[in-house]
């Protein structure tokens, strides 16, 4: 089905796992960002500035934590962080919510408003395993990793690798070249379910929009961009790496094809957010005619989304004046 944002889709999308299952609850996580409408600001973690002041929120949403490696509790052993993080989902079962009573669990492939953080490829399988054993819908978030950002058309596409596949998937942003448009896709018997009326909306699926979408698609295959994104992240990633060894500021380098991100910490051992010097390197890239965005929790994570039709030079001109601004602000 179409609409016309991110935040229609995932709103939509929850509606129809609820018809289908004939179940109200709906499983979220830490770090989740799912837009800006009552049920999706719901689903999403963070409080200021998006939620800030405009509750009440919807009810039977549940919150558990997402398998944010980098800062996972010390003393737990790396082999063992996935059943960890897993175990954190049955702690609500036995806790909070009765596993029969829930819908949906809804998860983006990357965080992106979280920080960029890819989970581990057993967390997600893991995820799947809970959702077929008590008849749950598993959502797949792909508005801001959708559409060759990851190297893929989609993000997904890497999990059936391993043979994990969602039951609906979200996706907005870059479907449509800026005319605006969103997509719930999912399995035929979970999307027939809801009844004639049930969904829609005065502009979805408008004639403009869906053959802008079209258009999207047949250029994006015939150029191939997730290639492109692929040779984006081959040069960045190891232009980020080359900085992290520099920059002590430099905690962690991370992402999933073109969606990467750097996570800056004052000290590496106690890994204290630097949100304050993410605040300096955003001003100092701009005044030098770069603009970069912040993310995560703490506010001290870089996030990097470059166009995907950026040339070498663009890119390399955009890293040098960030590297520039490590310089200065890790002095």
């Amino acid at each position: 089905m179409f609409v016309n944002s991110g935040g229609e889709a995932v709103e939509n999308a929850i509606k129809i796992a609820r018809k289908y299952t004939k179940r109200t609850e709906i499983i979220t996580f830490t770090g989740a960002f799912h837009g800006r409408t009552l049920m999706t600001m719901t689903l999403t973690s963070k409080e200021k500035p998006y939620k800030y002041g405009f509750g009440p929120f919807a009810a039977g949403v549940h919150r558990v934590e997402f398998p944010y490696v980098y800062r996972a509790p010390e003393g737990i052993a790396e082999k063992d962080l996935v059943d960890y993080y897993l175990g954190k989902i049955e702690d609500l079962f036995y806790e909070r919510v009765a596993p029969e009573t829930v819908a949906a669990i809804i998860m983006e492939p990357v965080q992106g408003e979280g920080g960029f953080i890819v989970p581990p490829k057993e967390y997600v399988q893991g995820i799947r395993k809970i959702c077929d054993k008590y008849g749950i819908v598993f959502i797949a978030d792909e508005v801001q990793s959708g559409f060759c950002r990851t190297g893929r058309m989609f993000a997904t596409n890497y999990w059936e690798e391993f043979g994990v596949y969602p039951d609906m998937v979200t996706t907005a942003k870059s479907i449509a070249a800026g005319v605006p448009l969103s997509a719930v896709t999912g399995k035929a018997e979970i999307m027939d379910s809801v009844h004639t009326g049930g969904i829609g909306g005065t502009y979805g699926g408008n004639p403009l929009a869906t053959v802008a979408g079209l258009k999207v698609i047949e250029i994006m295959e015939r150029d191939d961009y997730a290639a492109k994104a692929r040779h984006i992240a081959d040069i960045t990633m190891s232009r980020l790496n080359a900085m992290k060894e520099k920059y002590d500021i430099i905690g962690d380098v991370r992402g999933l094809g073109a969606m990467m991100a750097v996570e800056l910490v004052k000290d590496r051992k106690t890994k204290e957010p630097a949100k304050e010097a993410v605040a300096e390197i955003i001003k100092e890239c701009w005044q030098n005619g770069l603009i970069i965005l912040s993310a995560g929790t703490y506010g001290n994570v870089i996030r990097f989304l470059m166009p995907l039709v950026i040339t070498d030079e663009q890119l390399n001109t955009g890293l040098d004046i960030l590297e520039n601004a490590f310089a200065k602000v890790a002095k």
